[in-house]
């Protein structure tokens, strides 16, 4: 339920929330054993709990595109694997199979476009160049080129292709690849007697508060910026994957069985999810030593968290620490998200900055319609137009800059090609 509808504050909601037209075509999701502990522990501490919106259908649903999906049955796959029910709401599942009954439209699988092709005057695209995967080079003629994979990939394509000045930290001058941003998380692991179902989940299905993101509380006395939420997810306990174990217990042999086997139905989580600043020194560019498969520069990614994201994860930490506590757990098991920063343990994938949206060039990458400032017949949508990264995961805004930019294409730029924001 949303939290927020025309101004009227909904008490299963989070009132924290911004002002919404409408409800959610659907209601939440039914909830895990572990989520209603959650709740009941945050309601006690007087916080202000909901059910997390998720992109799977609760109930058979219909999109206004008319494609149909079926309810979740709360497999504990989709988090990481595609949906064999039609429950989630993926382009592949929702859009694709529209847009492939139309003539106009057509796709290459098994393709990576490794170049946008400039005109002389390197003020205008052509087309980009691809290879399939015979590795055979392909170039595919374009009026209007638009940039919408993975955060990562996008910028990696603006610097192979030349579209705007590469970013420099040491003069600080340049844009892509500036404002480079990652998300920071922790966890308090929780173990009880009552008993849980962990494997029975959903990609989204959980119990989040909003108390502790953004400017929803008072920094003043905390020493940080920023904020994020506290949620316990129950997204599905692949038995190899999720292994929440008590301090102490061995890592390896009967020991590390034992605890296993008796702590699997009966331990969840308490996760927090925090905001990263941008910083200076943390940046996208291209590597001057390793190269990939087509023989082009790889994108090299140089990033550490700051003292602002620590001091804030351990605030958030803290108020995760005191909900798990509050669930009445037979033990805990704390887990901070210290120094220094390390791809190894999965995290999130919630990349953002390098190609920032702005209302300055010289700062910015793209315009406020996702338009590159410097070449205008190529438009850039993802994570990557983000200046910073928030508490929130960065999907929805994603959805929203998506829409927004393709009116902007569709209402403005097809009418007068050029550049929609005059510097």
């Amino acid at each position: 339920m949303a939290g927020n509808v025309a101004g009227e504050r909904r008490p299963d909601g989070n009132p924290f929330e911004g002002n919404r037209s409408r409800d959610y075509p659907l209601p939440p999701l039914e909830r895990s054993a572990g989520s209603l502990m959650f709740d009941k522990a945050a309601r006690e501490l007087g916080y202000h709990p909901f059910p997390g919106p998720a992109a799977n259908a609760s109930r058979p649903y219909k999109n206004p595109l008319g494609v149909q999906m079926g309810q979740c049955t709360y497999c504990g796959y989709c988090e990481w694997f595609g949906c064999g029910n039609n429950s989630k709401a993926s382009p592949q599942s929702t859009i694709l199979p529209v847009l492939l009954k139309k003539d106009n439209f057509s796709y290459r699988t098994g393709c990576d476009v490794t170049r946008v092709v400039l005109d002389g005057s390197g003020t205008k695209a052509k087309g980009v160049l691809y290879r399939d995967l015979e590795g055979r080079e392909f170039e595919q003629p374009a009026e209007l080129v638009i940039l919408c994979a993975f955060a990562h990939h996008n910028v990696h394509l603006l610097l192979l292709s030349g579209i705007g000045k590469p970013y420099d930290p040491v003069s600080n001058t340049g844009v892509v690849g500036r404002n480079y941003a990652y998300q920071i998380t922790s966890a308090v692991e929780v173990f009880v007697d009552e008993l849980m179902n962990p494997y029975m989940g959903a990609g989204a299905l959980g119990q989040a508060v909003d108390d502790f993101n953004g400017d929803n509380f008072d920094h003043g006395p905390e020493g940080f910026i920023g904020g994020g939420y506290i949620a316990l997810w129950t997204t599905g306990g692949r038995p190899i994957l999720q292994h929440h174990l008590p301090q102490d217990t061995p890592t390896w042999g009967a020991g590390w069985k034992k605890a296993m086997a008796e702590n699997y139905l009966h331990s969840t989580a308490v996760s927090t999810h925090g905001n990263v600043v941008s910083h200076r020194n943390a940046y996208l560019d291209l590597d001057p030593t390793y190269k990939d498969i087509y023989g082009n520069p790889m994108l090299r990614l140089t990033f550490d968290f700051h003292a602002n994201d620590y001091r804030m994860s351990d605030y958030l930490t803290s108020k995760a620490e005191g909900i798990a506590r509050a669930m009445k757990p037979r033990s805990i098991n704390v887990k901070k998200r210290k120094p220094p920063y390390s791809i190894i343990p999965y995290q999130t994938t919630h990349n953002t900055g390098g190609a920032a949206m702005g209302d300055d060039p010289r700062t910015s990458v793209v315009n406020r319609y996702l338009q590159s400032w410097d070449v205008p017949n190529v438009f850039v949508v993802g994570a990557c137009n983000f200046p910073q990264n928030p508490g929130y995961n960065p999907t929805g805004t994603v959805g929203a800059l998506a829409y927004w930019a393709a009116d902007a294409i569709r209402t403005r730029y097809l009418k007068r090609p050029g550049p929609l924001v005059q510097v």
